[in-house]
């Protein structure tokens, strides 16, 4: 049976603040647990006019705090902007909050431009230490000691408890897959990113390269879509008017809040036809039973058994349908 899970962005919307993102991601995460979703992640970007979700830690705390039942993580942390210690820790403090429901998604991406990174993080390198980041962060957030001659060695992060945050890889190309396998962690691909591009061969090169370990014995892979339902095709389709144009502009450097669908209609020019003629039939858009359908297909032919759906509308009630819609398609409890 399909699990479907959400990564909600806290997107900015033309005309409201962009603090009532925030709240919103809120209140969508109480109701996917009511609606029987099996995870809700977060995302860290910095510096984005678009996407206002900047502290996924600070975010997770105030969902753990509404919810009893989903898991809860995130998508992810940016962790070469970070001391791999103090991302454990806050990590552990949140499995404390939430005590076995807790996911640590990383990934090597700045999350932001090269300006905003290097505020974040002076080390222009420090992305080359990603790999002995994650086994650093690994050690920490699990409570396994750090090796001698590791100036971490004996040190620890707190608070301990019986369960631990689970450390997800999360990435769009080979090099996470790579990575994922030979640390032994679940994976999530950003097919939203590539629209499905190289999703094939990274989960191939995972499930391949995959080294069982005393914590994972078997891979786990999913994968990160974009996807749209309403009560019918044709307000499906209007209502992804306002991820079009958002998309089209930011393929021409033009980078902001989500329009709504009748502000985000205007001419494009013939590459934008192109372009916007291949994103739509490859959309996850449609009615409830058409949605359902597409992502059976691609979930049986990904061979995954849980898909991580992200929706942008500019009318929040407009997402909150979609996410409830597809809950009842899939008869999630």
């Amino acid at each position: 049976m399909l699990k479907l899970s959400v990564l909600d962005q806290s997107a900015a919307a033309a005309g409201r603040h962009q603090d009532t993102a925030i709240r919103q991601t809120l209140e969508l995460a109480s109701l996917c647990e009511a609606w029987g979703y099996h995870r809700f992640w977060v995302s860290e970007h910095h510096s984005h006019p678009s996407i206002v979700g900047t502290a996924p830690e600070v975010l997770m705390a105030a969902i753990a705090a509404r919810t009893t039942r989903i898991r809860l993580g995130s998508a992810g942390v940016m962790l070469p902007h970070y001391a791999p210690l103090k991302v454990a820790e806050q990590f552990r403090v949140l499995d404390a909050l939430a005590p076995g429901r807790i996911d640590l998604g990383v990934g090597r991406a700045p999350g932001s431009d090269g300006r905003t990174a290097q505020l974040l993080n002076p080390d222009r390198h420090a992305s080359d230490n990603f790999p002995q980041q994650v086994l650093e962060l690994q050690a920490w957030v699990t409570g396994q000691p750090i090796p001698a001659g590791h100036p971490g060695h004996g040190v620890f992060a707190y608070p301990s408890g019986p369960t631990s945050p689970a450390v997800w890889m999360l990435g769009s190309s080979d090099y996470g897959a790579q990575l994922a396998a030979h640390l032994s962690l679940p994976y999530a691909f950003a097919y939203f990113i590539t629209d499905g591009q190289g999703a094939d061969a990274a989960l191939r090169l995972y499930r391949a390269n995959f080294r069982a370990s005393e914590g994972m014995a078997q891979p786990h892979a999913t994968v990160c879509v974009w996807a749209l339902a309403a009560d019918t095709e044709d307000e499906a389709w209007a209502l992804f008017q306002s991820r079009a144009r958002w998309r089209m502009d930011r393929n021409a450097g033009r980078i902001g809040p989500i329009l709504p669908p009748d502000q985000a209609l205007r001419d494009y020019t013939p590459p934008e036809q192109v372009a916007l003629a291949e994103m739509r039939a490859n959309a996850l858009v449609g009615s409830a039973p058409q949605v359902a359908a597409k992502l059976r297909a691609l979930a049986e032919r990904l061979q995954v058994d849980e898909v991580v759906l992200i929706t942008w509308t500019h009318d929040p009630a407009a997402q909150r349908r979609s996410y409830e819609l597809l809950a009842r398609e899939f008869a999630l409890s």
